[in-house]
C-alpha cells in the first residue's frame, strides 16, 4: 500500500498537449457568452460562493434552546458535525430569519479551491480534456432531414451545452484541462454540489460504529430540518423579454421544456444533464422515447378497437342472442337468483366484442414483437447517450463506496478493479440477511393474496345482497354493480399496501448493507417491483385464468368457504378483465396525476405562507439589523418542497407498460390511455423538478439500472400471458374450432357453447335450463371439450415460439450500441493511450466523421510508461479531527 502525498514514477507525465482557448472553455466558462445576470448564491462578501446550505428551526420561547425543550444531543451533535466541516476546509456562514413563531437557521457552506481539488481525485470527477461536434440527432430527425421535410417538433433552444472528451481529475494534470486558468469556474456547479455532499455524507457526529455519520442520519434524526443545494436563480422569464441567449439553465428549462406548449417538442436532453445531471436526465429520455414509441402501438390499438365496433353490427352470434327472446333460458346465477333469459345480455354480448375478436390475436403478437424492439432500441439509445455524457463506465470503474456502507462496514479489502483499499462486508452475511428479507416479501405477499380473497368473497356476497333488493333494475344489475365496485375497492386497497411496503422496502434494503448506490437503489427496486407485480396484477391475472374455471356445474357446484365459486359474467371474463384493467389501470393514472398536479401545489402553497416574507429580523456574522429584507436564495429554495427521487416516476411508467403488453389483448385501447398519461406525466414531471422542487444532488448513472431487466421480464410474461388469454380466456379458438368443423357462417354457435343442466337439478327447477360449458346432460365433457383443449394447447406453444423466435431474430439484427458509438469509443482510447504513451499534441476539436484526422500525430507508439496514480496529498487546509468528548469518534472517513 502507498500513503498518500506520495508520487511514483510517470506521475508528470503529460495527459495530452492542449492549448486552453476561448472557444474550448468549459461549458459556461465560454468567454464570448452573453450577459448573465448578477449572481446571487453567494456569502455577504458578495465573492465566495454558496454550495451548499443546511437548515434547522429553533423555538422563539427561549434564547436558551434546551429550556425551550430543544432535544440536547442534538445541539451536541450539530456543533460537532459543524465544526468538523470547519475542519474538512469548508468555508462557512450563518444567518437566521425570525418567524413568527421560529427561527429558522441557515448555514451557507462554500469549498475553497484546494478542498474542491483534493475532492474532485477522491471521488473521480470527470473534467474536460477536449471538445467534440457531436449533435445529438434522434431517428426521427434523421429521417425527416434525409426526406426534406419540415420537422414541427424541433426546436431552437439556446446555449446547448457543448460535448467533451474527459478524464478524470488530477491535480499534477491541471494544466492539461479545458478552463483550468479559472478557479472559479473550473469545476461546473453540479460538480460542486457533489463535492460538498461528498464531505457532508462522510462526515462524522458522533460514534462512527454506532452508525452517527453523514448528513442524511443528521436529517432523519431531526438534528437538520433540511440540506440542499440551491437553484441558479429564478425560473420565471425576466421582463421586459430579453434575449433567450441570456437565460439561466433552469430559465432555458422552464421556457422550452416545462410549459405545456413544449409537449409536441423534443426535450433539451443535454440542458436537463448539465443541470440535473445524467440520473434524472436519462429518465426523461427514456420516458420520451417510451413515450415516441406508443404512437404506433396506440394507432394499432385503436384500430382493432375500430374493428370490434364493426363487428358489433355484424357479429352472427351477437344477433343471434340479441333475437333469441325466450329460446335460451339460463340456470340461475346464485343460489337464491331465478332463471333468465339469455337475450337479456344483448348490449354487454356486442360490448364483448369490442373487446374479444380475432384482431386481438394480431395486436398480441403485435405489442409482443414491439416491445422487444422497443428495448433493443433504448439500448442502443442509451449507450449512445451515456457515450455522450461520458457515464458508460461509471458503474464498472468509477462507482464508489456508498458512505453509510463505508461508515458501518466491519472490514476492508482492496478494490480487484481499482487496487483501492474500500470497505468490505462479508458476502455470506448479505446473503443471510437477504434471504430474511426475501421471508419478509413472502409474507407481504401472502397478505395481499389474502386481500384478494376477500375481494372476491365481497364479490359474490354483495351481489347476493344486491339481488334480494326490490328494486327490479338494481337486481338486475347486481353482478355488475358488485363488480365494479369490487374493482374500486381493489385499487384503494393496492395504493394502501403500497405505502406501507415501501417503508418496509427501505429498512431492509438498508439493512442488506450493499456497497454501492446503485446496488443499494436495484435491490430496493427489485423488491419494492416484486411487492407491486403481485399487487397490481393479482386481481386480472385472478380474472383472466381463474375465474369461472372451478365453478362446476348446476347440481354439482363448488364452494369456497361455503360460498359458491365464481362465474364469469354474462359477457364473458374477457369484458371483466378489460373492466379491472380500465379502472386499475386509468384510475390509478388519473390519481397519480392529480396528486402530481395538486399535492405539490398545495404543499408549496402552504410552505409559503408559513415563510411568508414580513418584517424580520435578519442576522449575519458580526452585526443585527432590523429590516424588510428581500427572500434570499436560500430561503426561496427552502419554501419548496423536496425531490422525491424517481422511484416513483419509475414504478407508475413500468406499471403501465405491464398494462400494455401483458394484458393487451383484453383492452386494445390501453396504448392509447398510456400515450395520453405520459404526455401529461412528462410536462408534470419537468415541471415539479423546474418549479417545485429543490435541486437535487447530481447523481451520475450510464443506464436505467434494474428497470431494463424488470422490462425484459414483463415482455416475456407478457407472450406468455397472451397466449394463455387467447387460448383460454377469449373465444377466438371456439369460433375457429365451430367454423372449420360446423357451419363456417357462425350460424348455431351459440347454442354449441351452451350445454343444458342435468336431469336431477331440472327436477328442483321448473324446466332444464342452459349454462355455458361443453356438457352432456350428465355433467360430463364432451369429446368437443377435448378437442378444443388441445388446439388450446397446440396454440399456446406455437405462439409464444413464432413471437420468441422473431424476438430473437430482433434482438440479434438490432446491436446494443450503434456502430458509429463504437467508433468514438475505441477512437477515445485510442488517442488516450496514445496521449499517455508519448505525451503528443492531440488537438483541438475533433469533428465525427472526419477520416484519421489525428493519424498523423499519433502514427508511432513509444514505450509506455507505468500509469499514473493520483496525488492524494491533501489540500493545505484539510487537518486531522482529533479525539472529542466521543472515544469512538474517528478522524473524518475517507
Amino acid at each position: 500500500m502507498k500513503k498518500k502525498g506520495e508520487l511514483v514514477e510517470g506521475d508528470s507525465t503529460t495527459l495530452i498537449d492542449m492549448e486552453t482557448k476561448p472557444e474550448n472553455n468549459y461549458g459556461s466558462i465560454t468567454m464570448n457568452a452573453p450577459c448573465q445576470p448578477p449572481d446571487c448564491n453567494v456569502f455577504s462578501d458578495g465573492s465566495t460562493r454558496v454550495d451548499f446550505v443546511l437548515v434547522w428551526e429553533e423555538p422563539l420561547s427561549s434564547q436558551n434552546e434546551e429550556s425551550a425543550g430543544v432535544n440536547p444531543a442534538h445541539l451536541k451533535w450539530r456543533g460537532q458535525f459543524l465544526r468538523r466541516l470547519k475542519r474538512a476546509g469548508l468555508l462557512q456562514e450563518q444567518k437566521k430569519v425570525v418567524q413568527a413563531k421560529t427561527r429558522v437557521c441557515f448555514v451557507l457552506l462554500s469549498a475553497p479551491w484546494s478542498v474542491l481539488c483534493y475532492y474532485a481525485e477522491e471521488i473521480n470527477l470527470r473534467v474536460p480534456l477536449q471538445v467534440v461536434n457531436s449533435p445529438n440527432l434522434t431517428w426521427s430527425e434523421q429521417m425527416l432531414s434525409r426526406l426534406s421535410l419540415p420537422n414541427p417538433m424541433l426546436q431552437d433552444v439556446p446555449n446547448p451545452p457543448p460535448c467533451f472528451y474527459t478524464c478524470e481529475f488530477r491535480t499534477n494534470k491541471l494544466q492539461r484541462f479545458l478552463g483550468s486558468d479559472n478557479e472559479e469556474t473550473f469545476f461546473k456547479t453540479t460538480q460542486r454540489h457533489q463535492v460538498l455532499y461528498e464531505i457532508l455524507a462522510r462526515t462524522p457526529y458522533g460514534s462512527v460504529s454506532k452508525g452517527q455519520v453523514g448528513i442524511d442520519r443528521l436529517l432523519s434524526e431531526q438534528v437538520f430540518t433540511d440540506a440542499y443545494p440551491l437553484h441558479e436563480g429564478r425560473f420565471k422569464l425576466p421582463t421586459p423579454q430579453m434575449s433567450p441567449q441570456s437565460f439561466s439553465v433552469r430559465q432555458i428549462l422552464y421556457a422550452y421544456w416545462a410549459k405545456w406548449s413544449c409537449w409536441t417538442r423534443y426535450q433539451p436532453l443535454d440542458h436537463i444533464r448539465e443541470y440535473f445531471g445524467e440520473k434524472i436526465a436519462l429518465y426523461f429520455a427514456w420516458l420520451g422515447f417510451y413515450t415516441a414509441w406508443l404512437v404506433p402501438a396506440s394507432l394499432v390499438g385503436t384500430l382493432i378497437f375500430l374493428f370490434g365496433l364493426w363487428l358489433m353490427f355484424t357479429d352472427v352470434p351477437a344477433k343471434e342472442v340479441c333475437e333469441s327472446g325466450g329460446s335460451f333460458v339460463m340456470c340461475p346465477t346464485c343460489n337464491i337468483c331465478s332463471t333468465w333469459n339469455y337475450s337479456s345480455i344483448c348490449l354487454t354480448y356486442k360490448a364483448g366484442i369490442l373487446f374479444d375478436n380475432g384482431g386481438t390475436v394480431f395486436l398480441s403478437v403485435f405489442m409482443s414483437l414491439w416491445a422487444i424492439t422497443f428495448l433493443e432500441y433504448w439500448k442502443r439509445t442509451c449507450s449512445a447517450l451515456s457515450h455522450r455524457w461520458n457515464c458508460s463506465e461509471f458503474e464498472d470503474i468509477e462507482e464508489r463506496p456508498r458512505p453509510e456502507f463505508t461508515a458501518m462496514a466491519p472490514m476492508t479489502m482492496r478494490n480487484p478493479v481499482t487496487g483501492l483499499e474500500e470497505p468490505y462486508f462479508p458476502e455470506n452475511q448479505r446473503f443471510n440477511r437477504t434471504l430474511s428479507g426475501c421471508m419478509v416479501i413472502v409474507v407481504m405477499i401472502t397478505a395481499v393474496l389474502i386481500c384478494l380473497i376477500a375481494i372476491i368473497l365481497y364479490r359474490s356476497i354483495v351481489g347476493i345482497i344486491i339481488y334480494k333488493s326490490s328494486n327490479s333494475f338494481v337486481s338486475f344489475s347486481a353482478g355488475k354493480i358488485a363488480s365494479i365496485t369490487s374493482s374500486v375497492l381493489n385499487l384503494l386497497l393496492i395504493l394502501m399496501l403500497s405505502r406501507v411496503y415501501f417503508a418496509l422496502a427501505h429498512i431492509l434494503t438498508r439493512w442488506e448493507m450493499h456497497r454501492t448506490q446503485n446496488k443499494y437503489e436495484d435491490m430496493f427496486i427489485l423488491k419494492v417491483f416484486i411487492f407491486q407485480f403481485v399487487n397490481f396484477y393479482s386481481s386480472p391475472v385472478y380474472i383472466a385464468f381463474f375465474k369461472g374455471r372451478f365453478v362446476g356445474y348446476p347440481g354439482n357446484y363448488n364452494t369456497l368457504f361455503g360460498v359458491r365459486n365464481e362465474d364469469c359474467g354474462a359477457g364473458g371474463c374477457l369484458i371483466e378483465l378489460a373492466q379491472e384493467l380500465l379502472v386499475i389501470m386509468v384510475g390509478k393514472q388519473l390519481i397519480n396525476n392529480i396528486q402530481e398536479f395538486i399535492v405539490p401545489k398545495l404543499k408549496s402553497w402552504w410552505q409559503k405562507r408559513r415563510m411568508s416574507p414580513r418584517l424580520r429580523e435578519v442576522k449575519v456574522e458580526g452585526g443585527e439589523e432590523t429590516q424588510r429584507a428581500e427572500v434570499s436564495p436560500w430561503e426561496a429554495d427552502h419554501q419548496l418542497l423536496e425531490c422525491e427521487g424517481l422511484l416513483s416516476e419509475y414504478l407508475e411508467m413500468v406499471i403501465q407498460f405491464g398494462f400494455i403488453t401483458i394484458f393487451v389483448a383484453a383492452c386494445p385501447l390501453a396504448p392509447l390511455f398510456a400515450l395520453i398519461n405520459n404526455w401529461v406525466e412528462i410536462r408534470l414531471d419537468a415541471q415539479k423538478f423546474v418549479t417545485e422542487y429543490r435541486r437535487p444532488v447530481v447523481e451520475r448513472a450510464q443506464d436505467i439500472g434494474i428497470w431494463l431487466p424488470i422490462m425484459q421480464f414483463i415482455t416475456h410474461a407478457a407472450v406468455l400471458t397472451n397466449a394463455f388469454l387467447i387460448a383460454f380466456t377469449s373465444s377466438f379458438l371456439p369460433r375457429l374450432y365451430y367454423r372449420y368443423t360446423r357451419d363456417r357462417t357462425l350460424s348455431g354457435f351459440v347454442n354449441f357453447t351452451l350445454a343444458t343442466s342435468p336431469g336431477n337439478y331440472s327436477r328442483e327447477q321448473s324446466a332444464p335450463c342452459r349454462y355455458l360449458g361443453l356438457r352432456d346432460e350428465n355433467g360430463e365433457y364432451r369429446p368437443e371439450y377435448f378437442h378444443l383443449l388441445a388446439i388450446q394447447l397446440s396454440f399456446v406453444i406455437i405462439f409464444e415460439h413464432v413471437v420468441f423466435f422473431i424476438g430473437r431474430l430482433i434482438d440479434m439484427m438490432v446491436p446494443d450500441i450503434p456502430e458509429e458509438v463504437e467508433i468514438k469509443i475505441k477512437r477515445e482510447h485510442y488517442m488516450a493511450k496514445e496521449a499517455l504513451a508519448e505525451n503528443r499534441t492531440v488537438g483541438k476539436t475533433m469533428i465525427p466523421g472526419e477520416r484519421d484526422a489525428l493519424s498523423s500525430s499519433l502514427r508511432q507508439r513509444g514505450t509506455r510508461p507505468s500509469p499514473p496514480l493520483k496525488n492524494e496529498s491533501p489540500p493545505p487546509n484539510l487537518k486531522e479531527i482529533p479525539e472529542e468528548t466521543d472515544s469512538d469518534s474517528r478522524q473524518q472517513l475517507r
